[in-house]
């Protein structure tokens, strides 16, 4: 089942050359997967009912070519396969002329919010996402895991505050791309856009923590890493731009 969304590009969705943004782009394709899930019965407006709840792991992004302001997006998500408590969902997106100008892939993990932990996607609900088996925007099927760099070259430090947190109570996805363009260096920061966005989710921010966000160039790849500033041990996301 591939399900579709029409999304315009707003004002507060561009930057340089009145371009769609980075940000912009992530936001679009999480509305669209949320938009798909309420359709099947899984959405947020039935998360007290069904107790389950869809958490985001991993973005991969690519951006072949950006509309601009004003231009209105087709946007088309389809789950790829489902295996035990993980799905995989990807992304095309079009612009008027319908030219193809992003693809992404991500992946998903199912929480019980009743009892507070991983559970099985069952039968009855990924038969409601009809995944579509083999349809993939990536040649490799799988979102390789990403490593750590071995060497840092600028760090920040950041306590999160309330206007970060979302409806589950942690910083929401999208601030994590924020938190890796504020630890970029200032001529790094300038070359954006970056077409190639890479985002590791590997535990969850709250409010009131503080983290240490350090960046690292390698392999013509800009990487931040995000940990907990009083236990860097504590991993919570990596992020890849190029």
């Amino acid at each position: 089942m591939i399900y579709q969304e029409k999304f315009k590009i707003g004002l507060k969705d561009v930057w340089k050359g009145n371009e769609v943004s980075n940000k912009a782009i992530l936001q679009y394709l999480e509305d669209i997967a949320a938009y798909h899930s309420d359709s099947v019965g899984y959405g947020i407006n039935t998360t007290e009912i069904t107790h389950l709840t869809w958490v985001l792991l991993d973005w991969k992004v690519k951006v072949l070519k950006r509309p601009q302001y004003g231009q209105t997006l087709d946007i088309r998500t389809w789950s790829r396969r489902i295996i035990k408590c993980y799905a995989y969902r990807d992304f095309e997106i079009y612009d008027e002329q319908e030219n193809l100008c992003v693809i992404a892939s991500s992946k998903w993990l199912l929480i019980d919010n009743k009892l507070g932990k991983i559970t099985k996607v069952e039968p009855e609900v990924g038969d409601k996402y009809s995944s579509e088996i083999g349809k993939s925007v990536f040649n490799e099927e799988d979102i390789k895991k990403l490593e750590e760099p071995k060497n840092y070259k600028n760090s920040i430090i950041y306590k999160v505050k309330r206007k970060d947190i979302d409806v589950l109570n942690h910083v929401h996805n999208l601030y994590y791309l924020d938190l890796a363009y504020e630890t970029l260096p200032e001529e790094i920061y300038n070359q954006r856009p970056f077409n190639k966005i890479r985002i590791m989710y590997k535990k969850e921010i709250k409010l009131g923590d503080t983290v240490l966000c350090q960046y690292a160039h390698e392999n013509s790849k800009h990487i931040v890493v995000i940990k907990n500033s009083e236990n860097p041990k504590i991993l919570h996301a990596i992020i890849e731009l190029c």
